[in-house]
C-alpha cells in the first residue's frame, strides 16, 4: 500500500549548500520531517551544481519520511549566468544590461524543456527568449 502524503513543500535552495536554518527548517519542521537528513541528501545530490539555485519539490509522508525531486535551475539564473551579469535591468525596454547568443538561448531552452509546459523546442526557445527580454537581455 502506498504511503499517505501529508505535505508538499517547494523550496529553491543553493546547490550543495542547504542548511537547517530558514527556509528549510520551518518548511519541513511543520510537517515533522527530518530536516538534517533532507539537507544531507540535498547537498549530496546537488554537489556538482554549486553556485546555481536548484528547486526541489519535497513530498512528506504520514510516517514523517520524505522524498524529493530536483528541478532545473530557474531560467532567469541560467540567462544571467550566460550573459555574465548579476541581475536583470530595472527598466528592461529602456536599458539593456547584456546579451546572449541564439546558441546559448537554445542550450538553456533544451535544459529547461523538461520543466516547461511544452515539449516543442521552438516553443521552449520562445518562452526563454521572453524571459530574457523581460530581464533586459538582448538575444543576438
Amino acid at each position: 500500500m502506498a504511503k499517505k502524503i501529508v505535505g508538499l513543500v517547494k523550496l529553491a535552495l543553493p546547490g550543495g549548500k542547504a542548511t537547517p536554518a530558514p527556509p528549510v527548517g520551518p518548511a519541513l519542521g511543520q510537517h515533522g520531517a527530518n530536516i538534517v537528513m533532507f539537507c544531507k541528501e540535498y547537498n549530496a545530490r546537488t554537489a556538482d551544481k554549486v553556485g546555481l539555485v536548484i528547486p526541489a519539490e519535497i513530498l512528506i509522508y504520514e510516517d514523517r519520511s520524505f522524498s524529493f525531486v530536483l528541478k532545473t535551475p530557474p531560467a532567469s539564473i541560467l540567462i544571467a549566468k550566460a550573459a555574465g551579469i548579476q541581475k536583470g535591468s530595472d527598466k528592461p525596454n529602456l536599458r539593456p544590461v547584456g546579451s546572449i547568443s541564439k546558441s546559448q538561448l537554445q542550450e538553456i531552452a533544451t535544459l529547461k524543456l523538461q520543466d516547461l509546459n511544452t515539449k516543442d523546442l521552438n516553443k521552449a526557445i520562445s518562452i526563454i527568449s521572453g524571459t530574457a527580454r523581460s530581464m533586459g537581455i538582448d538575444v543576438d
